[in-house]
C-alpha cells in the first residue's frame, strides 16, 4: 500500500470515528455542531503555527553569506523538487535534527539545528534537507493540520458524548440515533484511537517524505546515513526544552529512544527508514 494511500484511508478512519460519535448522540446536528469548533480551534493553529514552533525553538534566519554552501544545497533541491526556494533558518540547538514547517510551498521554512551541521558531512545534510524538501513538496503541513483538525473535532465529541452518557441525550431518542451506552463507550475508545490513527498519519508521512528526499538527492545512501547518525545522537542527548507537540515534525524524534513503544511513535524505527532508502540504491 503506498503511503499516499494509506494517509487517505487512515484520514477517512478519522471522519468515521466523528460520524459514529455523531450518531451516538443523538444524530448529526451534534457532530456537525462539533466540528465546526473544532475547525475553529485549529485554523489559527494552521496559519500560525510556524511562526509558533519557530519562536519556540528561538530560530534565527540563516543569511546566505553566513552559510552558502548550505543556501546552494537548498537552492538546488528547491529547483528539483519543482518549488520555490523556502527560507532557511538555524536553531542553536546541540541535537542534530531538522524540521519543515509553513503552510504551503510558497512559505515554507526549512529549520536545521547548529548540531546537524556540525555533526553531519555535506553529503548527509544534503540528504536531510532533501527529506525536508520532500515534506514540503508533499504538503505535509496541511494533511497533518487536516488530521489535527479531524482529531481536534473528536476530542469534543468525545466531550459532548461523556454527558449526554450521564444527563441523557440531546433532544433525540433511539429511533434518531442517540444511544447513552454507545456515546459513552465511544467516549472513552474514539479519543484513543484517533490518536493512534494521528500517530499512523504521521509515520506514513515520514515514508513518504525519506522516498521523496532520497528522488530529489539521487543518493538515497547520504538519507541513509544521516538518520543513523541523528539518531545515535539523540539517543545519547535529548534536545533541550523540545515540546511533545512538536515532536512529529522533527526527522528523528528529539527525545531519546524508548519514549513510547511504536505503537505511540510520532516516527517509524530507524532501522526500517535506513532499510528501505539503501533498498532504493541504484534506483533514484
Amino acid at each position: 500500500m503506498t503511503s499516499q494511500l494509506k494517509t487517505a484511508l487512515l484520514l477517512g478512519a478519522l471522519t468515521a470515528i466523528i460520524v459514529l460519535i455523531g450518531r451516538a448522540i443523538g444524530g448529526p446536528g451534534g457532530m456537525v455542531i462539533a466540528f465546526i469548533i473544532a475547525v475553529a480551534m485549529n485554523v489559527g493553529s494552521y496559519w500560525y503555527s510556524d511562526k509558533i514552533v519557530l519562536r519556540m525553538y528561538k530560530a534565527k534566519e540563516l543569511a546566505e553569506h553566513d552559510a552558502p554552501a548550505i543556501h546552494k544545497m537548498v537552492d538546488d533541491l528547491a529547483r528539483e523538487a519543482g518549488i520555490p526556494k523556502p527560507k532557511l533558518m538555524l536553531v542553536p540547538q546541540q541535537q542534530p535534527n531538522a524540521f519543515a514547517t509553513g503552510r504551503s510551498p510558497s512559505n515554507a521554512v526549512v529549520a536545521v539545528t547548529q548540531g546537524i551541521v556540525q555533526t553531519l558531512s555535506p553529503e548527509e545534510l544534503k540528504g536531510v534537507i532533501a527529506h525536508e524538501m520532500g515534506h514540503i513538496k508533499n504538503r505535509d503541513i496541511l494533511i497533518q493540520s487536516i488530521a489535527a483538525v479531524l482529531g481536534g473535532a473528536i476530542m469534543i465529541l468525545a466531550n459532548i458524548a461523556q454527558f449526554t452518557a450521564i444527563f441523557g441525550g440531546m433532544g433525540g431518542n433511539d429511533d434518531e440515533g442517540g444511544n447513552p451506552i454507545a456515546a459513552l463507550a465511544l467516549a472513552i475508545i474514539a479519543p484513543f484511537a484517533a490518536m493512534l490513527i494521528q500517530m499512523a498519519i504521521s509515520r506514513s508521512r515520514e515514508y513518504l517524505a525519506d522516498r521523496t528526499g532520497a528522488a530529489l538527492c539521487h543518493h538515497p545512501e547520504h538519507l541513509a546515513s544521516a538518520l543513523e547518525k541523528i539518531s545515535a545522537h539523540a539517543q545519547r542527548q535529548p534536545m533541550k526544552g523540545a515540546n511533545p507537540a512538536t515532536e512529529n515534525m522533527f526527522i528523528i524524534s528529539p527525545f531519546s529512544a524508548g519514549r513510547a513503544a511504536h505503537l505511540f511513535a510520532t516516527h517509524p524505527p530507524v532501522e526500517d527508514r535506513v532499510a528501505r532508502l539503501r533498498s532504493m540504491a541504484g534506483k533514484v
